[in-house]
């Protein structure tokens, strides 16, 4: 069994979802005079990849030191959407459902091509991996219900559709942009198609029941579309704590992993060895 990473790089360039702490590190220490290098950081929860808990909507719900590692790591499937869906989009289950088989209480990991906007990626753009990626409606989240998901996984800044979110107050150039693609493409406009009633729906509506997600996945997302694999999700221990930064992994069969790595060698990758999602054709 091998591991491929679905995590991106966190240092003090990451942007944090807007508004929130980002990373800021120092030494206060070094190895001359005090013979060891030592660091302090200052951050929020929600910067680089990392995972909602309970408690960051729901009063009452669990701390991420209470999720148990078998609701953490299981079965599941990363379904690629980016076919489907562009800036201000939705999506829907049954786009899921058409690509990848989905089996009750699976880990899903949602595909939207937007971590290649992230910015660790030569085609970086912070506005459109933060406020323009696409999302889902409630449609989604009654689905999400319905199937037991455990836990879901995002490769954008949100699991919610950015101008469901207060970014739409934010950023109201955006809101237009989105506003006007909203009645063309849906007929109905922004403000009608995600009301009040449906503010921010994926966090909301499904942490009461124990559905969270972790959001900015990413790093070799791109080898493993459209597949079934084991995936696990590791924050910290974290006794109280609302969200938390981690590492997301998928498992795959040792002749597999040579073959996703041969699949990786013929791929662009990121200045820290990711692969971007150009690859050249056998």
């Amino acid at each position: 069994m091998k591991l491929i990473d679905l995590t991106i790089p966190i240092g003090i360039a990451t942007p944090p979802w807007p508004t929130y702490e980002p990373l800021q590190m120092k030494y206060f220490k070094r190895l001359a005079p005090n013979g060891a290098n030592g660091q302090v950081l200052t951050h929020s929860n929600h910067v680089g990849t990392h995972l909602d808990g309970e408690i960051h909507f729901y009063t009452p719900g669990k701390d991420i030191a209470s999720l148990d590692m078998d609701f953490l790591c299981g079965p599941g499937a990363v379904v690629d959407l980016s076919d489907a869906v562009g800036d201000y989009d939705i999506y829907t289950s049954e786009m899921v459902e058409e690509r990848v088989e989905i089996k009750e209480s699976d880990i899903l990991i949602i595909h939207t091509g937007y971590h290649r906007y992230g910015w660790d990626q030569p085609t970086a753009d912070e506005i459109r991996y933060m406020v323009k990626h696409p999302g889902p409606d409630r449609e989604f989240g009654v689905w999400c219900r319905e199937k037991k998901i455990k836990w879901l996984g995002v490769d954008c800044g949100s699991a919610d559709h950015p101008m469901n979110t207060i970014i739409r107050d934010w950023m109201p150039r955006q809101a237009k942009e989105a506003d006007a693609h909203f009645r063309k493409k849906y007929g109905q406009p922004l403000a009608e198609r995600f009301d009040d009633s449906k503010y921010q729906l994926m966090h909301i509506e499904l942490f009461p029941y124990g559905i969270i997600h972790a959001e900015c996945v990413g790093g070799d997302i791109d080898l493993l579309l459209n597949e079934r694999c084991t995936i696990g999700c590791f924050p910290w221990r974290f006794v109280d704590g609302e969200s938390s930064i981690g590492r997301i992994v998928a498992f795959v069969e040792d002749d597999r992993y040579e073959e996703l790595m041969a699949k990786k060698a013929r791929c662009q990758l990121t200045r820290f060895g990711d692969v971007t999602g150009v690859c050249k054709q056998v």
